[in-house]
């Protein structure tokens, strides 16, 4: 699951953190191994034209399309760079969300008045959560897969309970 407890739920203690990430499919170091295999992929119908005058008109279609892949995945890794903190201790829930661009978003509630709430169908995805608590209504884990909203949500609902 992308996201992890500080202690599994439901909690002994009372302070607790939950920490939300996107899921990657592709880690770092398989991109590094993908990208060697593309380059070699690449570099294969090249050798036949070793040494022609050829390649030279080959080289830059395959250094554009090599390229285009670079940034694509870089682009997609930046857009993922989303790590959302959900802090509760004695008092107050505090729900920090890292954005890869532009400003951190933050909330804060009594600990004893946030509920958690599901969105089946209502939301802009399919199991929408949300917590509710204070003079706002924030989303949280929006970028999960629905089945793991759902397992976040019978999570989140344990441990604000305890």
């Amino acid at each position: 699951m992308p996201y992890e407890w500080s202690s599994p739920p439901p909690h002994d203690q009372p302070q607790w953190s939950l920490s939300l990430w996107p899921y990657r499919s592709l880690l770092r170091r398989d991109f590094v191994l993908f990208m060697g295999g593309t380059a070699t992929l690449i570099a294969l119908p090249l050798l036949v034209v070793l040494g022609s005058a050829v390649l030279w008109g080959l080289l830059p279609f395959f250094i554009v399309a090599f390229s285009g892949l670079w940034f694509a995945l870089n682009a997609s890794y930046r857009r993922g760079e989303v790590l959302e903190e959900l802090t509760v201790d004695d008092q107050t829930a505090h729900l920090t969300r890292h954005n890869p661009r532009g400003p951190r978003q933050d909330w804060e509630a009594n600990r004893y008045w946030v509920s958690v709430h599901l969105h089946p169908k209502g939301g802009p995805v399919e199991n929408y959560i949300t917590l509710r608590g204070g003079d706002r209504e924030v989303e949280i884990g929006s970028f999960l897969d629905a089945s793991e909203r759902l397992a976040l949500y019978d999570d989140l609902k344990r441990a604000l309970r305890s």
